[in-house]
């Protein structure tokens, strides 16, 4: 009896204490939303948030979406910001652009600084309005300099891209620097890339490291694969290979393309499993990674984890060439060279080869030095041959040495 009168004061405390761990939410839940009741728009703003989330209650977009538009209509910032979020993406309610565009539109002029550059993405991308880069770039500026984290990113990749602005790495760098301390891990990611490629700045692998580190660690996908390509490849640390496939798997099955085109990368370089290889490939490219879709096409040439099949090999291809993958350029003008899931053309070919050998794809430019040295669809030019050929050698090509020798002997 006494042992059976602990146990039960035992459950009854470890109810009681549940049940305060279960309320604590609903608790914070109840007294928003009374104020909300009482037409309090941040509490409005604050209990959109809770049915966003399930925090304290069950998740419910339509209430989420309820509450945010009394929020709004009650001039509360963020409350306008989130409605326009909802009618963006389609969250209890049917998806809205031009409305959308009109609730981030009021909030950003009314100086809500993450507003401001979410209407900057609204110009970015044409979102319920006209694309226009300058537009795009003057918001997320003001985001930027209104302390906003992913504003200052956003600025820092716009100067990076030359977009709404004039390419200005040194502001890139300071930008993604500004945006990397205040905590955004796709700043911190830029940042680690900055270090990595001299962007900016002078490399520094160790620094780079460090910054990918934080932005992996902040679980920001595309760092975690780049964290994962310093450990294989020893870049600012000592390789690990453990910790670099761990690193991979993590980006990749967070849907990062370029992670999942790393990690077929692994399967295919380095576990020979072409099986996987191409699955993940299949991912990557699917997730509109250029070289995901580049090494896709050369599984489905080759056959690798995949029946052979060259339409498909060039349709993979062609998608990775005009998504701007140098290798892929290369690979497509092949397919009309050879006629490889396609009509032989020649000019194509050239076309295609040129945009691989002026993007650094070393067998890019030896094969446009063999176009102007031969002819192939275009008409031969020995000096242009000759200045491929050895920018290719330059970029290891032995065969550029070979025909360059013999222009040099033959015309000189």
């Amino acid at each position: 009896m006494f042992k059976k009168t602990i146990g039960n004061d035992a459950k009854q405390k470890d109810s009681s204490n549940k049940k305060e761990i279960e309320t604590e939410d609903q608790k914070e839940f109840k007294n928003w939303l009374k104020s909300a009741e009482k037409d309090n728009s941040e509490a409005q703003y604050k209990v959109g948030n809770c049915y966003y989330y399930g925090k304290g209650i069950i998740q419910d977009y339509n209430k989420a979406f309820e509450w945010y538009s009394r929020s709004a209509n009650n001039e509360y910032l963020l409350g306008q910001n989130n409605l326009g979020f909802c009618y963006e993406h389609g969250i209890g309610t049917v998806k809205d652009y031009d409305k959308a565009f009109e609730w981030i539109s009021k909030s950003a002029n009314n100086g809500c600084s993450i507003s401001q550059n979410n209407l900057g993405k609204c110009y970015y991308y044409g979102i319920g309005c006209t694309q226009d880069f300058y537009k795009a770039f003057e918001w997320y500026n003001k985001s930027a300099n209104n302390g906003n984290a992913r504003g200052q990113y956003s600025v820092g990749f716009c100067y990076r891209n030359g977009h709404g602005t004039i390419k200005n790495y040194k502001k890139t760098f300071k930008w993604y620097t500004k945006s990397a301390n205040n905590g955004y891990a796709e700043g911190q990611n830029g940042l680690g890339f900055c270090y990595e490629n001299g962007i900016g700045t002078t490399k520094d692998y160790k620094k780079a490291f460090k910054w990918y580190s934080k932005s992996a660690n902040n679980g920001y996908a595309l760092g975690q694969n780049n964290l994962g390509i310093c450990y294989k490849n020893g870049i600012g640390s000592i390789k690990n290979y453990k910790k670099a496939f761990e690193w991979i798997s993590k980006s990749a099955n967070n849907e990062c393309a370029e992670g999942q085109n790393s990690l077929g990368e692994w399967y295919y370089y380095g576990k020979k499993d072409y099986k996987k290889a191409f699955e993940w490939y299949f991912k990557s490219a699917n997730n509109e990674c250029a070289e995901g879709q580049n090494n896709l096409g050369f599984c489905y040439e080759n056959g690798f984890g995949i029946e052979k099949d060259d339409e498909k090999a060039f349709e993979w291809y062609f998608k990775s060439a005009n998504n701007g993958c140098a290798l892929g350029q290369f690979n497509l003008s092949t397919c009309y060279y050879h006629e490889i899931g396609t009509t032989q053309d020649y000019k194509k070919a050239f076309d295609w080869v040129s945009k691989s050998a002026n993007n650094e794809c070393a067998k890019g430019q030896y094969c446009l030095g063999y176009c102007y040295h031969y002819g192939v669809g275009t008409r031969i030019n020995i000096e242009k041959a000759i200045n491929w050929y050895r920018k290719a050698s330059d970029n290891g090509i032995k065969d550029a040495d070979v025909e360059l020798r013999n222009l040099l002997e033959n015309f000189w």
